[in-house]
């Protein structure tokens, strides 16, 4: 996934989000002081429920895929700012410089140009492709960025339903030792039913507070970027329909919500008034 906004910070929600979790549940498993953590924790139940989830996503997808998951956990973690207004404002000076000098002036500005997607777009106008043609081809770029990051955010969606399944798998392997015990030694029921619970228990954590998270972050971090891109694909079109740039703004801040657009706005401000 492309960084368009340079900057960004860590991601507060995600770890607000797992510390409130892991903070009520331990609470919970205390029994607010009276119980003892140790009884929910079995070495044999991680190892069935880790073992059984990672082999299972390894095992969904090619290797070079999954070398790409250190960083999209790092994405996750540390979500890329999505500035608009700064596409927004960008598309807005060509705009001026096509109204006034022509389309064809934009070429000496395309080494400036830093955005690749932008840059594709204004290299089609300045070629002089047909309007439809630029259109066609830059929502194929952005469908297949599209598809692209469907397929890495489906590695943790894998996961998501993966480890409740060997949860439920710990469970079986659980009751099915203490069953085969129930004529034998009788001390080993105890240990047999706790692989059998603590394994579900694992299971449903892992899902629900680590690759469930991550993969709605990922799936946030995209529909941003193909807003971002829908954004661009207007400004460039509508360059190449020579409208007023004061058109073309307003059209393109109709994309973005008025208080995404207020909060850059005065950051972008505060950023202005840092640097003076």
């Amino acid at each position: 996934m492309d960084n368009k906004g340079g900057g960004g910070g860590i991601n507060i929600s995600l770890f607000a989000g797992i510390g409130i979790a892991v903070a009520l549940i331990v609470y919970g498993m205390l029994g607010g002081g009276t119980g003892d953590i140790m009884n929910f924790v079995d070495r044999d139940s991680v190892m069935i429920v880790l073992g059984g989830t990672v082999g299972a996503v390894v095992a969904s997808y090619p290797m070079d895929d999954l070398k790409k998951i250190p960083t999209l956990i790092q994405l996750a973690i540390k979500m890329p700012e999505m500035n608009y207004m700064t596409q927004i404002k960008e598309i807005i000076e060509m705009a001026n410089i096509a109204r006034k000098n022509g389309v064809l002036a934009l070429e000496d500005r395309m080494n400036e140009i830093k955005d690749p997607f932008i840059k594709n777009g204004i290299a089609l106008i300045v070629d002089g492709s047909d309007p439809e043609l630029v259109k066609s081809m830059l929502n194929t770029q952005s469908y297949f960025t599209d598809e692209r990051h469907a397929k890495y955010i489906s590695i943790f969606e894998t996961g998501s339903t993966a480890a409740p399944a060997f949860g439920m798998v710990g469970t079986l392997i659980g009751l099915i030792n203490m069953l085969k015990n129930l004529s034998g030694d009788m001390s080993s029921i105890g240990p047999a039913m706790s692989v059998a619970l603590i394994t579900t228990l694992y299971g449903v954590l892992l899902a629900n507070l680590i690759f469930n998270p991550i993969a709605k972050q990922l799936g946030a971090l995209n529909s941003n970027e193909l807003l971002c891109k829908d954004i661009i694909i207007e400004g460039i079109l509508s360059i190449q329909d020579g409208e007023n740039p004061r058109v073309i703004e307003d059209k393109l801040k109709a994309f973005v919500a008025q208080a995404d657009m207020d909060a850059q706005t005065a950051a972008e401000g505060e950023t202005a008034t840092e640097g003076a």
